[in-house]
């Protein structure tokens, strides 16, 4: 059986050295997607032109779309480009030390290492501290946003997964906001997470910040594909397509919930489009794998015996059950 020549390196969900899974659980991107009114501007994007190399037009709309000041508009290549650029900005200021999450999106502390930054132990040790709301793996509130800023401190809040939040709400006033730097990754929730382009919307007062991650980027960080779905995003066709497909998230999610269960897995509270089991026995990714279903392991996280289950159509939950029934026929 081919492996991976990656294997032990950094653990992500989607595709692998099996190539493209029938049925993928483990990465989280929008279920009901591709969103038809961003994949068609995707598709025709003049790829044989640069973009505008200072973005002018997308960071008037981005700016519009969150009624904040153009100058607090950055634009990255991925969520995890600029998670490294503002981990370099915090070593070039000198930072002793970074605060995330004990379960955590791993670039996060990747980033850190790369720039030989420890990892501390609480908040206010730390010049760069990390926050996402929902979470992964768990899909839920890391902590109190309200404990994070402080004087000189760079404070993220990864909102990747807030277009997909099926319950609850963001636990901070528009005031505690201003405070982050806000990172948004369309491309989950519009169903293309091929398509590599984030945003960040800086903290108000952070001027000097934006210029100095402006020349920490390489240019044309965002290619001709990314500006046409960051474009998309701001559209009001695009945003009533998301809204009208959380309601059906809801359901495929309260179904899948119970198939999980019905194997014996307790599943723990979310409110994203994906949850996390406990109590999955050992090689059964594998064994899925096989069947063309994948799962997220979670002990990269440090969760061994977790699985994070992204939330999928009814035929994916019946090819996970009948495959689950066939496992677990052969192991009595």
């Amino acid at each position: 059986m081919a492996t991976s020549p990656l294997s032990g390196a950094r653990m992500h969900g989607g595709p692998d050295h099996l190539g493209v899974p029938l049925h993928d659980f483990s990465s989280n991107g929008n279920a009901c997607g591709p969103c038809p009114a961003a994949w068609a501007p995707v598709q025709g994007a003049d790829a044989s032109q640069y973009p505008d190399a200072s973005y002018t037009a997308l960071r008037d709309q981005l700016a519009a779309f969150h009624r904040v000041d153009l100058r607090r508009v950055l634009l990255a290549g991925s969520a995890s480009e600029f998670i490294f650029r503002i981990t370099a900005l915090a070593a070039q200021r000198g930072a002793s030390g970074v605060w995330l999450p004990p379960h955590s999106y791993g670039d996060y502390a990747q980033a850190a290492l790369a720039f030989r930054l420890p990892v501390v132990a609480q908040p206010a040790q730390a010049q760069l501290r990390w926050a996402c709301d929902p979470s992964s793996p768990f899909g839920a509130a890391h902590a109190s946003l309200e404990q994070l800023p402080g004087p000189a401190a760079l404070c993220v809040l990864d909102r990747a997964y807030e277009p997909l939040r099926l319950s609850a709400a963001l636990a901070a006033s528009e005031e505690l906001l201003q405070k982050f730097w806000q990172l948004w990754t369309p491309n989950k929730a519009l169903g293309l997470t091929g398509v590599r382009a984030a945003y960040v919307i800086a903290p108000l007062g952070a001027e000097e910040d934006v210029a100095q991650l402006e020349r920490l980027a390489p240019s044309w960080v965002v290619g001709a594909h990314g500006v046409a779905m960051l474009q998309a995003w701001t559209t009001p066709e695009v945003q009533a397509w998301l809204a009208s497909c959380l309601p059906t998230l809801r359901q495929w999610k309260a179904s899948q919930i119970a198939v999980c269960e019905s194997f014996g897995w307790n599943v723990l509270p979310s409110d994203g489009n994906f949850f996390v089991c406990r109590g999955a026995h050992p090689g059964l990714i594998a064994a899925l794998r096989q069947r063309g279903i994948k799962l997220r392991d979670c002990a990269s996280f440090g969760l061994p015996g977790h699985l994070r289950l992204s939330v999928m159509p009814p035929a994916s939950q019946d090819a996970l059950h009948n495959a689950m029934q066939d496992i677990l026929g052969k192991s009595k």
